[in-house]
């Protein structure tokens, strides 16, 4: 059972059958990054002095970084 769904999943995990990247993401990730370092801090910040308010705001920032900045970029273009 465990060898037909290793093989099952082989398919779908095989590159050339994935899309072709087209290489259209030109944005410097260096702002994604430093929002994702951001968040992490006032998040971590929110923790140690047990405020829900910079929690709930570090974890919006992470969210901003990984998620919706790109898709709204790549939305946008």
């Amino acid at each position: 059972m465990r060898a037909a769904v290793v093989l099952v999943m082989a398919q779908f995990l095989n590159p050339d059958n994935g899309p072709e990247p087209s290489g259209g993401f030109r944005v410097s990730p260096t702002y994604l990054i430093v929002l994702l370092g951001l968040g992490f801090l006032i998040g971590t910040a929110g923790h140690l002095f047990k405020s829900r308010t910079l929690q709930a705001a570090g974890v919006l920032l992470i969210l901003a970084a990984t998620i919706f900045l790109p898709i709204a970029y790549s939305v946008s273009k």
